[in-house]
């Protein structure tokens, strides 16, 4: 009877502490990524806006890249040492990086030492959360009841929505109180700074906490792993169930999630002309909606099943990927879309002149007329289409109008010559009825919330019970390094390049839609091995496993 009496509250203490202190990991993370336009500008200033803003992009995937390395190293020491002292040193780690980046010197400053310091910054953010999501999911499913386990881990991954929640709110707070301007020169540090004190609240949190009982018995059996690397990939079985569970649930979730909240973001604000903080607003609500539903579908998963659910996800985001960022785009900016199907745009050119444009690093110069026009095009938001030009000078097309592009092959300053075709260019471009930004007065805000809403659902039915679908595929002794791997190569490197990846498609395509072919090709194939291979775990006793 006290066992019975005691296990609610212990219950909700560790579910409590453990998505507290994962939130402000993802607060810490997630403030880089809702800043990659402030931070194109302050930290890469030396590029044209097409390149800073992709290089921005990689800085955001930076931390990504390493997300494998921390979930490698982490992993290990949760299996050998621990549950509790591995996410207190992730935590530690995460919350100094990033109070760091909010005292970093700027590239007007320093020059290129600013770039170089913030990438190491972000590589010690990515080796952070790459061994907290394994240990707080893990610790949460090892004390949660069988039948229970989806809705408890629910909360660990509804704590994503909550970082990104605070992280948006902090961001929208700072830049309504101190404007536009002193947000752009000096108050984007506020939120990097602000982590310092949610870096003492969750620690203070994670070290009342005790020992996972699953881990703890044993290590008191002795029977903890010494070798958890080898035992987690270098034997068949186990080496198939992480290709199972890269393959058939973390390739979509780092396609599903990091379309929804990241590149949507991009896509809202440099596609469509979205204002930021009509776009941070958005956010916002996406964000708040979808806190309950992480949780509802655990709770659904432990009645019908882990796959079903998940599999549902997957596919409701096929469905909408195409169709609903048409509808988005018509819903935000109807301008835009107009002028597209009455005015097309044509890029007149040497077409042997023209690069792809894929520069992940954002350090390419591209100095071509037809790499300048296009990266002109592409930063305003603009579709188009290209085709051979008679006598080998690049124009920009719109209608009857239409504006000569020179290269810049041997030019004194790259840089302005790009500024002033920018110019000109936008100048035909609104003259042929192309709005420079989305009229507020026109945006259809109920289809766009219908629309987000349903890519939010089909990032939480996927995201909700996945943390209970990856504890219940792996023994205990080897749980925190086999899960965390393939999460976070998952996450990491298809998640966090996709922003990136899908810009710089567009940017090569010139078509603002393209981008979309990377998240479909990941969430496609998650499916298709989720519906082969994917076994069904719901209510399996860790135990058994």
């Amino acid at each position: 009877m006290s066992e019975a009496a005691q296990k609610p509250w212990s219950m909700t203490r560790v579910v409590t502490a453990s998505s507290a202190g994962t939130a402000f990991e993802w607060y810490d993370f997630f403030i880089f990524g809702s800043l990659t336009p402030v931070i194109a500008k302050v930290f890469l200033a030396g590029l044209d806006p097409t390149g800073a803003l992709v290089a921005a992009l990689a800085l955001f995937a930076v931390g990504f890249a390493f997300r494998p390395l921390g979930a490698i190293i982490f992993g290990a020491m949760g299996d050998r040492v621990g549950r509790k002292a591995t996410f207190l040193a992730t935590v530690s780690l995460m919350g100094g990086a990033t109070f760091a980046i909010g005292l970093l010197p700027t590239y007007e400053q320093v020059g290129m030492l600013a770039p170089i310091l913030l990438v190491f910054l972000r590589i010690c953010q990515g080796t952070a959360l790459g061994g907290e999501y394994g240990g707080a999911a893990i610790y949460v499913a090892e004390h949660a009841d069988d039948d229970k386990r989806g809705a408890a881990t629910g909360w660990i991954q509804a704590s994503a929505s909550f970082g990104l929640l605070a992280a948006l709110l902090v961001i929208f707070a700072t830049r309504t109180l101190l404007g536009e301007e002193a947000f752009n020169a000096w108050g984007w540090r506020v939120p990097f700074l602000v982590s310092i004190l949610l870096l003492g609240i969750s620690v203070w949190m994670r070290v009342k906490l005790s020992e996972s009982p699953e881990f703890a018995k044993l290590k008191e059996e002795g029977a903890t792993t010494k070798a958890p690397l080898r035992e987690s990939f270098a034997t068949r079985d186990s080496l198939k169930r992480v290709m199972i569970a890269f393959f058939g649930i973390m390739c979509a979730q780092g396609a599903v999630w990091y379309f929804t909240f990241f590149y949507m973001q991009v896509f809202l604000e440099k596609s469509l002309g979205l204002p930021g903080a009509t776009k941070d607003m958005l956010l916002i609500v996406m964000t708040l909606v979808s806190a309950p539903l992480y949780v509802f579908f655990g709770w659904l998963s432990d009645r019908v099943g882990r796959k079903p659910v998940m599999l549902g996800g997957m596919l409701l985001a096929l469905a909408l990927y195409f169709p609903g960022s048409h509808l988005i785009a018509e819903a935000t900016n109807p301008a835009v879309v107009e002028a597209q199907a009455r005015t097309p745009v044509v890029v007149e050119t040497d077409l042997a002149t023209c690069s792809s444009q894929f520069d992940p690093t954002g350090t390419a110069k591209f100095t071509s007329a037809c790499d300048i026009a296009k990266s002109t095009l592409i930063t305003r938001g603009v579709t188009y289409s290209t085709r051979a030009s008679s006598d080998g000078t690049t124009r920009v097309v719109a209608g009857d109008r239409s504006v000569t592009v020179p290269g810049g092959e041997g030019a004194a300053d790259l840089k302005a010559l790009k500024g002033e075709v920018a110019t000109a260019v936008n100048a035909e471009l609104e003259a042929a009825g192309y709005p420079k930004s989305a009229d507020p007065a026109r945006v259809h805000y109920p289809m766009l919330f219908a629309v987000l809403f349903g890519f939010v659902v089909a990032s939480t039915a996927l995201y909700g019970p996945q943390a209970a679908a990856l504890v219940e595929m792996f023994p205990t002794r080897i749980r925190y390094t086999a899960m965390s791997l393939p999460y976070h190569v998952g996450t990491g490197w298809v998640g966090g390049f996709l922003p990136v990846t899908s810009f710089a498609i567009v940017a090569a395509t010139g078509d603002i839609y393209a981008g979309l072919w990377y998240a479909v090709a990941f969430t496609a194939l998650s499916a298709v091995v989720t519906i082969l291979f994917l076994k069904e775990t719901r209510g399996k006793p860790l135990a058994e496993v």
